[in-house]
């Protein structure tokens, strides 16, 4: 099975070259920086993209007020600089006169307000609207309770101020305007082209990039922006390869043709020597959410019997990625984090909350699905937790894997009754984390809402003293995954790479983040 595994993904990377034109006993093409993206993505509308491949993308295309350095903290991107308010509660960013579109229009504050007011607009129905809702007004604008714009605390106080007029005051608000929901829009192309307005021929973008191509489902292809206000990149091209098979990625990047891949799960163990690889903890987590409407798992019991029934030590023999098992939802690196919370494996309680609920040794038990996003480690954490169930608990859960368009589609419609996803942070701080599951997140799935818990978390983003704003993540986080557990946190993911040697200035992050801007490609001999 495994050598028909491997003529199988060998196949594929020859049909993918072929596709891609090249190949593998022919010089490599060293001019332009390659690399493999997990799935095409869904939007590159910035007010609607969710996904971790859209964000890699729009991040080189845009910019926003704000950009991380290399500790992650927020510093002046479009935004030369920023002034509170004595109270904390008005923020005036004062924009750099240099920042222009690719049309060459200058960006301006009236940009940034567009943007922010169709974030917000309910039309827009965008997921991310919520992280605006510390702003005046904005929340009572998403749900239509007001319906004039002009209400909501953001304006154009001239063409580069910009003032943004909180409800409270946020310590971490300068880092969400790193975060592509926020980035500046252009209400002419928008109007003009309507959806199709983010496709090559129409999108404006003020990035160290521009959107050259976008072949669907295959390519996309970004060149450097001579217009940007650092300058233009050193790497003029940029083509990212849609390759959902992470074994034919890996064999793309042994013949030469890709120059940076995530590594397989499978090929770490082999790869932890090189030269090439990297390896770095991230702030992102993976979890087993339940949709609490549906049968079984409207009963608490139920849900929390799961979550003890797992053994969460084997998970980093099964990913093999230095991936850190945790029932903490807040992630290790991440303020906030606390090893001691969360339901730990107890398969004994496990039985007991099951049989409570009216399935003895699992009698009687409904039929449930479990649902991920295909790809190889999900169906391995999939299978995993199948078993877990079944050991601990005598209960069967079939396993299904969905395209992940179709998954987010499902997701948003109608969330089965059990699914996998992760979340990585949009901004280094806890509240991103736990501001996922209040009730008026779009990125929330669950189904499930706690008035004690929107408080907390409300409380939390507002407070400096930090002993007194991790006790209240402490409260949250218990409410979150062991009193109500309608999610189950499994593991902290670790981004394991291969890089060429020839590729310089790229730096790993535990953000994610790739800034395509700030690498160069060394020259090397054409005989290698």
């Amino acid at each position: 099975m495994k050598l028909q595994t491997a003529v199988f993904s060998f196949c594929l990377s020859v049909v993918f070259l072929v596709l891609i034109g090249c190949n593998p006993s022919s010089s490599t093409d060293h001019s332009a920086f390659r690399m493999s993206i997990k799935n095409e993505p869904p939007t590159l509308d910035w007010a609607l993209a969710t996904d971790s491949v859209s964000f890699t993308i729009l991040t080189n295309l845009m910019e926003g007020l704000t950009q991380y350095d290399s500790e992650l903290t927020p510093q002046p991107a479009i935004a030369k600089k920023w002034e509170y308010s004595e109270d904390g509660k008005t923020i005036t960013f004062f924009l750099r006169n240099d920042v222009y579109w690719t049309d060459g229009k200058l960006v301006t504050a009236e940009d940034f307000e567009y943007s922010w007011k169709r974030l917000l607009a309910p039309e827009t129905a965008s997921q991310y609207a919520y992280f605006l809702f510390d702003i005046e007004n904005a929340s009572q604008y998403n749900s239509g309770e007001i319906t004039d714009p002009h209400l909501v605390g953001v304006r154009a106080l001239a063409p580069d101020v910009l003032q943004v007029r909180l409800k409270k005051p946020v310590v971490y608000f300068p880092s969400i305007t790193t975060f592509m929901s926020t980035y500046p829009a252009r209400e002419d192309v928008i109007r003009k082209h309507g959806n199709s307005w983010t496709e090559p021929e129409n999108i404006v973008t003020n990035g160290p990039y521009t959107l050259k191509e976008w072949e669907h489902e295959y390519k996309l292809v970004l060149k450097a922006n001579p217009r940007h206000y650092e300058g233009k990149p050193d790497v003029d091209t940029v083509r990212m390869f849609v390759v959902q098979e992470p074994t034919t990625s890996l064999t793309l990047y042994e013949t030469g043709e890709l120059d940076y891949i995530e590594l397989p799960s499978v090929a770490i163990p082999h790869y932890k020597s090189s030269p090439e690889y990297r390896n770095q903890p991230q702030l992102r987590g993976s979890y087993y959410g339940f949709n609490v409407q549906k049968v079984p798992f409207n009963d608490v019991r139920v849900r929390q019997a799961f979550a003890h029934a797992i053994d969460r030590s084997r998970i980093s023999g099964i990913m093999k990625g230095g991936e850190l098992p945790s029932s903490s939802w807040i992630p290790k690196g991440m303020f906030g984090y606390n090893k001691n919370i969360g339901s730990k494996f107890d398969p004994e309680k496990a039985r007991s909350l099951l049989a409570q609920a009216g399935y003895p040794n699992g009698k009687g038990f409904p039929k449930v699905t479990a649902v991920f996003n295909t790809r190889y480690t999900n169906q391995l954490i999939g299978e995993f937790l199948q078993g877990q169930w079944k050991e601990h608990l005598n209960v069967h859960i079939d396993l299904e894997s969905q395209e992940w368009k179709v998954l987010l589609s499902r997701l948003d419609v109608d969330p089965p009754q059990l699914f996998k996803l992760g979340w990585g942070a949009d901004f280094p701080d806890p509240d991103n984390f736990m501001n996922l599951f209040i009730k008026t997140s779009g990125n929330n799935r669950l189904r499930w809402s706690h008035p004690r818990y929107d408080e907390l978390v409300a409380m939390g983003s507002t407070l400096q003293d930090p002993e007194k704003r991790k006790a209240i993540y402490d409260e949250a986080q218990v409410l979150l995954t062991e009193k109500e557990a309608p999610m189950i946190p499994l593991f902290v993911a670790a981004q394991n790479l291969l890089v060429k040697p020839h590729v310089q200035g790229l730096k790993v992050n535990a953000m994610e983040l790739v800034y395509l801007k700030r690498i160069h490609l060394r020259k090397i001999s054409s005989t290698n």
